[in-house]
C-alpha cells in the first residue's frame, strides 16, 4: 500500500477534499490521509510515497522533515530544496530571460539592519543610493513589496518619490523590491498542476479578498491572449519545477505581465476561490498525487533554469570565438616537406562532440514551453 500524506496548517476545506477525493477512487494500491509527526529521526524513511506540502513555508520544522522526506525517497509537491531557496525578485529576473514579460523591477537594501548586523556589516553598500535612477527605471505608479513575501503583506502601493519613502520607512528589515504598476485591463490568476494542466481564472485584485474571483467564462478575451496567458504560465512552472502553482497576470494593450509566480502552496479554500474553482484544484491535485505515487520514477533533480547559469540568455546568439592567426611555424611547414631530424609535432586530440543529452541552450529554454506552439515574446510595452 502507497501512502499519499497532506501536511497542512490553518486552511480548512482544501486538504480534507483532497483526501476524500484520492480515498474514493478506491484504488487498491493508495490510501491518503493526513500527515502526523513527532520528533523526526535523521535519515528514516517518512513511510510516505507522496507528501502535499502546505504549510512548511510557515513552519521550519516541517520544511525539515520534508528534506528528509525527500532524502529517503518520498516525492514532495513542491520540491522543498528549490522552494527554500526561491524568490520573487530571482523569478522576475528568470522570466525575462524566458521571453516572459515583466514590469521594470529593483531589489532594495534594507531600511533597517537585519538582526545581528550594523553599519559595519554594510560596507559594501553604496551611500547614498542612486534614489533618482531606481525611480527612472522603475517609474510611478508602482509597487513596494517583499522580494519573498506573500498574500500581500506589506505591500504599498506608491504614487510619488514622498510616498515611496514614507512607505520605505516603513519596512523594518525586510527585503523590498519596488516593481511598475501595470494599468490593466484583464487581469488572470492560473492554478498550474504538474507542469502541465493550466486553469485560468478571471482575477480582480482591487476588490475584497471574498469578491476577486470574477464570475464568467474565458469566452470574452482574446483566444491569443488566452493562448499566451497559457504558454507563459507553462514555461514559468516547468521552469521553476513548481508542480503546485498560481500565476498572476496583469494585462496591459494586450500583453500578459507576469505579476507573481511564487505560490507553491496556493489558495485553494473554497469560500475564495468558488467552487467551480474548488473542484478544478482538488480533482487535478488528486490525479497529479496519485499519479507519482503508482509511479516507480524517482523524483526528479535538478533545475530547469540552471543552464542560463553558464550561458548566454536563451535566443541570445553566442560570439564564435575568434580564429588565432595561422604561426609561421605551421605556414612554413605546409609549404615544406618535414625534415626527417625535426621532431614531429605533437598531434592535437580532436575536438569532442557535443553530447546529445546537452542540446543548445536556446533548444532548452523553447523546450519550457511545449507543447504549445511557442510566440514571438512581445515586451516592448
Amino acid at each position: 500500500m502507497k501512502k499519499i500524506g497532506v501536511l497542512f496548517g490553518m486552511e480548512n476545506t482544501f486538504p480534507g477534499a483532497l483526501v476524500e477525493k484520492i480515498n474514493s477512487m478506491n484504488l487498491p494500491d493508495i490510501h491518503a490521509e493526513f500527515v502526523e509527526l513527532g520528533g523526526i529521526k535523521h535519515a528514516h524513511p517518512s513511510g510516505y510515497s507522496v507528501i502535499v506540502d502546505r504549510i512548511s513555508h510557515d513552519i521550519p520544522f516541517y520544511r525539515a522533515y520534508l528534506k528528509n522526506a525527500v532524502l529517503t525517497g518520498t516525492k514532495v509537491i513542491n520540491d522543498p530544496f528549490w522552494w527554500s531557496a526561491d524568490d520573487k525578485f530571482f523569478n522576475y529576473s528568470l522570466a525575462q530571460k524566458l521571453g516572459v514579460a515583466v514590469p521594470p523591477t529593483v531589489l532594495l537594501p534594507h531600511k533597517n539592519y537585519p538582526p545581528g548586523t550594523n553599519s559595519q556589516s554594510m560596507r559594501n553598500l553604496e551611500f547614498p543610493l542612486d534614489w533618482d535612477s531606481i525611480f527612472s527605471f522603475v517609474g510611478f505608479p508602482s509597487f513596494l513589496k517583499p522580494f519573498d513575501g506573500g498574500g500581500w503583506r506589506d505591500v504599498h502601493h506608491i504614487h510619488s518619490p514622498e510616498e515611496f519613502f514614507r512607505a520605505y520607512d516603513c519596512s523594518r528589515d525586510l527585503c523590498m523590491t519596488l516593481q511598475k504598476a501595470v494599468n490593466f485591463n484583464e487581469y488572470f490568476r492560473c492554478y498550474v498542476v504538474g507542469q502541465e494542466k493550466v486553469h485560468i481564472m478571471p482575477y480582480d485584485p482591487r476588490r475584497p479578498h471574498h469578491e476577486r474571483y470574477v464570475q464568467g467564462g474565458l469566452g470574452q478575451y482574446d483566444p491569443k491572449l488566452i493562448e499566451r496567458v497559457t504558454k507563459d504560465a507553462l514555461t514559468l512552472c516547468r521552469a521553476l519545477g513548481y508542480d503546485l502553482n498560481t500565476v498572476e497576470f496583469a494585462v496591459e494593450d494586450g500583453i500578459p505581465y507576469a505579476i507573481d509566480f511564487m505560490n507553491p502552496a496556493p489558495d485553494a479554500d473554497v469560500h475564495s476561490v468558488g467552487q467551480e474553482n474548488f473542484d478544478w484544484i482538488v480533482n487535478s491535485v488528486a490525479d497529479l498525487a496519485v499519479k507519482r505515487a503508482q509511479s516507480d520514477a524517482p523524483a526528479a533533480s535538478g533545475f530547469a533554469w540552471s543552464a542560463f547559469l553558464n550561458q548566454q540568455a536563451a535566443g541570445t546568439p553566442k560570439k564564435p570565438a575568434a580564429k588565432a592567426a595561422p604561426s609561421k611555424t605551421a605556414t612554413k611547414a605546409s609549404a615544406k616537406p618535414a625534415d626527417k631530424k625535426t621532431a614531429p609535432a605533437k598531434s592535437v586530440a580532436p575536438a569532442k562532440k557535443a553530447s546529445k543529452k546537452s542540446p543548445p541552450l536556446a533548444q532548452q529554454a523553447r523546450s519550457l514551453a511545449e507543447p504549445l506552439e511557442p510566440e514571438p515574446p512581445n515586451n516592448e510595452a
